[in-house]
């Protein structure tokens, strides 16, 4: 029997794959509402959320590259203790970047490859705002 899947089904398949499953299993998945039979208008269906979806990502993309054009313009600093030799006390972790950077909506997990900044100057740190889109930005550190 040949199915569309409706959800994800663990060890089987994830959501929108055609399979060949036995007559049995696909009756069973069809009454769970899990599948649907892999006829013209189940494919139909498949092909127009499919088309949809991809819609949806394209215009998703193009927000994150608008954002990204923004975000690359501006220099971010942070004001930092240093003692002698201008060693600077602490470090300036991914968490108070993301607050600096709250107005664009950036969580701590979105930068990444990220070690503190312990030292003055300007650093270049990536932030991914979709898996196709890395901004990179400029963290300065001063006195």
């Amino acid at each position: 029997m040949k199915i569309i899947l409706l959800e994800d089904v663990k060890k089987h398949g994830k959501k929108g794959d055609i399979l060949n499953v036995k007559d049995g299993y696909g009756t069973f998945l069809i009454k769970e509402k899990k599948a649907v039979l892999a006829t013209s208008g189940g494919l139909n269906r498949l092909d127009r959320e499919n088309k949809s979806k991809e819609k949806r990502e394209l215009e998703l993309i193009a927000e994150c590259e608008k954002l990204k054009k923004n975000i690359e313009k501006d220099t971010f600093t942070f004001k930092v203790k240093v003692g002698a030799m201008d060693k600077v006390f602490g470090s300036v972790s991914a968490k108070q970047i993301a607050d600096k950077l709250s107005k664009y909506k950036i969580s701590k997990k979105q930068i990444k490859d990220f070690s503190p900044l312990s030292s003055l100057g300007v650093h270049i740190v990536q932030i991914e705002l979709h898996k196709k889109v890395i901004a990179n930005i400029k963290i300065e550190l001063v006195k």
